[in-house]
């Protein structure tokens, strides 16, 4: 008994000690283990986070450095034009523009056109020659010009306007120093948002038309977005606006879109859009006008009609309505030039 017992306590405790040896290694490769998944997923998420990251900033920087293709002819080649090559300075001095002068023989009216994004002053969808040919039988003299953005010789980045109002409003004052005593803006897409944007800070416009504008605003932004790639609206946005500073050294909040939507402005504006515009929602366009209360200002929006092919869509109202309205905007140009002249005097 005595053997028996004596036997069986170091056995125990022999079972003791292996068990507890083995315990001991298992838990530590159950804690590496766990170390180590934790370690995979947190690489994994980040890896995901900077890929979300990454894909906004290339968004953010395509969208900064549009590709546009160089110019293929001139008012000669296309319309039998006689122009001058000119360059004039931006109105904050921050660069040089190039551009042509349509002249037309006699006249003080001019209209300066202001091209849209992703392209440069021929911008043949439209097609630009046409309507340039168009206001010179109506006897304005034209400007056409490239953006910094379009520029073959010293391009710029894209600002959605606030670099490019100041080189509009440079096109104005050359047309200005070239005798126009009334000016007409007529823009298209983003070239339209940068004429009202323009237009908060210049007294010499006259009169604007202007075709699908497209103003860059947190909704317009997020809506272009979405038509390339589903994207959550949140944190997209967000994330968009911080990087855009840092890609080309503009945020959203320096873009004026909320003193544009709710300006009355003080020259007509002829709002022109189309239903399926897949750039620039056309209630954008119909918010804009029902702010405006210039007896002469109107809208036209056409059904089923899509971003800056209005005037290939229906180039006879398109021209009609347009004639129209500059034909209301030279009497009341004429009407401020030569007021009136009261009983008595």
């Amino acid at each position: 008994m005595n053997l028996a017992t004596n036997t069986g306590t170091p056995v125990s405790r022999q079972s003791e000690k292996h068990q507890s040896g083995t315990a001991t290694p298992l838990s530590l490769r159950m804690i590496r283990l766990k170390h180590v998944i934790v370690a995979l997923l947190l690489s994994v998420f980040f890896f995901f986070v900077f890929c979300f990251i990454f894909l906004h900033g290339y968004i953010a920087w395509v969208l900064s450095n549009p590709t546009v293709a160089p110019l293929y002819s001139n008012p000669s080649l296309s319309k039998g034009l006689n122009y001058e090559e000119i360059t004039f300075p931006a109105l904050d001095g921050s660069r040089d523009m190039k551009g042509w002068y349509i002249p037309a023989k006699g006249s003080s009216k001019t209209i300066v056109f202001s091209h849209g994004y992703g392209a440069n002053r021929e911008e043949s969808w439209v097609p630009m020659y046409d309507l340039a040919h168009y206001a010179h039988r109506l006897n304005f003299n034209v400007v056409m010009f490239d953006y910094g953005f379009a520029s073959q010789s010293n391009k710029d980045i894209a600002t959605g306007g606030k670099k490019e109002s100041q080189q509009l409003l440079g096109a104005i004052q050359l047309a200005k120093e070239r005798g126009a005593r009334e000016i007409v803006v007529w823009g298209f897409s983003m070239g339209a948002g940068t004429a009202l944007q323009a237009g908060l800070v210049t007294e010499d416009v006259d009169a604007m038309i202007l075709d699908s504008t497209f103003l860059l605003e947190p909704d317009t932004l997020y809506h272009n977005i979405k038509q390339n790639i589903n994207l959550p609206r949140q944190p997209s946005l967000e994330i968009m606006e911080l990087l855009f500073p840092v890609l080309n050294g503009t945020g959203l909040n320096q873009i004026p879109y909320a003193k544009v939507k709710a300006k009355d402005y003080p020259f007509p504006i002829l709002f022109m859009h189309g239903t399926k515009d897949d750039k620039a929602p056309y209630p954008i366009a119909e918010e804009l006008a029902a702010n405006q209360t210039n007896p002469f200002s109107e809208s036209w929006i056409i059904e089923d009609s899509h971003h800056e092919l209005l005037f290939r869509e229906h180039p006879r109202e398109y021209l009609r309505r347009v004639s129209a309205f500059l034909g209301n905007v030279q009497l009341a140009v004429e009407g401020q030039n030569n007021p009136p002249i009261a009983a008595g005097q």
